[in-house]
């Protein structure tokens, strides 16, 4: 049985020994494009190429992308651990053509590496394509051999592919695996049954970019784009069902169901638990390797969000001590092979977890009890909606999170007032902004005060921007200088050195982490600050 590794590695080596370049996977935050908030697919990297913009010393490439779907039109989140195969994080393999194979080709390369790499059976694998995509059907039956009974022609939904809402995009022709529940199915208007098969290859013919008005044109060459999830292929060459069952993930799941002391494959709510353990580990380990912290917004919301999911599936199997970032850690062991990057965050992933866990692990104990009596007021009012002011006021008051109590609220068969929960956020907004006028001209007043008695902070950015050893000279919390801050208090740190540039004119002030054996915090979380002669 072959290890995911391997199946990795025997994707990548093929298409080399095809002309194509191995190109290491891109960072899972996207550095050049406004329009995704994480790497979503392998082709991200190379959008500016397909559109034209950009021209590379190679005409063919192959990699295995790092990915996350946890927003937009690519939003798996709410599926992870409820059903075999979806998941935040994940690998895509993929081959890629800037202006120089396409469809023949591509169809060639799928099924020689299916069929003569894998080694998988001819009759057990079914195709579908664009329902006006002639050329690729005629090649999958005429020139491939596929019988017209495991062909399915289907619509935009199922077979036209893109990136987003705009950018690159084509028709696409997808390999699907029948699983071998009770032979093939044989009805092809509608899209093969995922009870029976597995997709497990997506071969996009990028012809389009579709603009904000969701009008199409012709790119300058049609290329090529495809997607091979790893998990999804290592379940089949590794012959199990779901992909929380290969190499990849029962590790994981074995490593938490011995922390928690559950039996994994025994009950199944607590089977969904470790699987969502076992998810988010992997993601949270990759979101930090590449530069991501616990924040309110962006990026840094979603790594709270799934820690935080986390932490609540590990309570609802009775763990109550920090365990996630034992987790963590066991992922950078795992995967250090393929990403030797992960062994230099390995620490500094576990100790931002655990900080996470201990700090949230009160606002849950408290915030999951009121939500408790809220469901029992409900149920006493015969009523099935949570009230969505006391929900703000959990929020608010305990920082209990909207989506978590979402989540419990769905799983019990509530619904919550979302309507009335944002109306008390605008007008807490409106009283904090009503407020603000008066604090920024203290606060103005407070910084002048401290400029009269501290120097000024050393700028280190030049020369190094990381592991840079600093002290505190000041703290400032509202409108004045303190000297601490206690748990569950915000504030500003005022450094005597630092490799951040404050944002000057109009220049963006530099982002990044600032830790020290008791705390961890983030540039993004608030206003850097530099002192400044002047």
């Amino acid at each position: 049985m072959k290890s995911s590794n391997e199946i990795r590695e025997d994707f990548l080596s093929f298409f080399e020994a095809y002309d194509h370049r191995r190109v290491k996977s891109s960072s899972l935050v996207p550095h050049d494009d406004a329009t995704l908030l994480f790497t979503n697919a392998g082709m991200n990297q190379f959008k500016n190429v397909f559109l034209g913009r950009e021209n590379l010393a190679y005409k063919r490439a192959t990699s295995s992308q790092k990915c996350m779907r946890v927003s937009g039109k690519h939003n798996d989140l709410e599926e992870v651990g409820q059903t075999p195969r979806h998941h935040t994080f994940f690998e895509m393999l993929g081959n890629f053509s800037f202006s120089d194979y396409f469809k023949e080709k591509a169809i060639d390369f799928a099924w020689e590496l299916c069929t003569q790499v894998y080694g998988l059976a001819k009759e057990r694998l079914a195709v579908s394509v664009f329902e006006e995509d002639q050329e690729a059907y005629q090649l999958w039956k005429n020139r491939i051999g596929v019988p017209e009974s495991r062909i399915y022609l289907l619509g935009t939904d199922e077979n036209f592919w893109s990136m987003g809402d705009t950018g690159p995009c084509g028709p696409c022709s997808e390999l699907h695996y029948d699983m071998g529940f009770q032979g093939l199915r044989r009805d092809n208007s509608k899209a093969p049954d995922p009870n029976y098969f597995l997709e497990i290859w997506n071969l996009v013919f990028m012809q389009f970019s579709k603009g904000n008005d969701g009008h199409q044109t012709l790119l300058p060459t049609p290329s090529i784009d495809t997607g091979m999830g790893l998990e999804r292929i290592s379940s089949v060459l590794q012959n199990v069902q779901s992909t929380y069952d290969t190499d990849l993930f029962l590790p994981i799941i074995k490593r938490a169901s011995k922390i928690i002391g559950v039996a994994y494959g025994k009950n199944g709510k607590n089977d969904i638990s470790l699987r969502i353990l076992a998810d988010h580990s992997r993601a949270c380990a990759f979101l930090i390797n590449d530069g991501v912290v616990p924040g309110n917004e962006g990026q840094g919301y979603v790594l709270r969000k799934i820690l935080r999911r986390a932490i609540r599936n590990g309570k609802m199997m009775g763990h109550k001590e920090p365990f996630l970032f034992t987790l963590v850690a066991l992922v950078s062991d795992l995967m250090k092979g393929s990403y030797p990057e992960l062994e230099s965050s390995r620490d500094y992933a576990s100790h931002l977890v655990k900080t996470e866990e201990e700090k949230f692990a009160s606002t849950l104990n408290h915030g999951l009890q009121l939500l408790e009596d809220l469901f029992e007021t409900a149920i006493k009012k015969g009523d099935k909606k949570l009230p969505g002011d006391e929900l703000f006021r959990l929020y608010d008051t305990y920082g209990f999170p909207l989506d978590m109590a979402r989540e419990i609220a769905k799983e019990r068969k509530f619904s919550i007032d979302e309507k009335v929960f944002y109306q008390e956020m605008e007008k807490q907004r409106k009283r904090a902004r009503a407020s603000w006028t008066k604090t920024d001209t203290d606060l103005s007043r407070s910084y002048q005060e401290l400029f009269k008695t501290l120097n000024p902070t050393d700028f280190l950015g030049y020369k190094k921007l990381k592991e840079v050893s600093g002290t505190i000279v000041s703290l400032v919390k509202d409108t004045g200088k303190k000297n601490q801050l206690e748990e569950g208090e915000s504030g500003e740190l005022l450094l005597n050195c630092t490799p951040f540039y404050a944002e000057s004119g109009g220049q963006v002030g530099d982002t990044g982490n600032i830790s020290s054996e008791n705390f961890i915090s983030s540039t993004n979380e608030g206003i850097l600050r530099n002192l400044k002669k002047g």
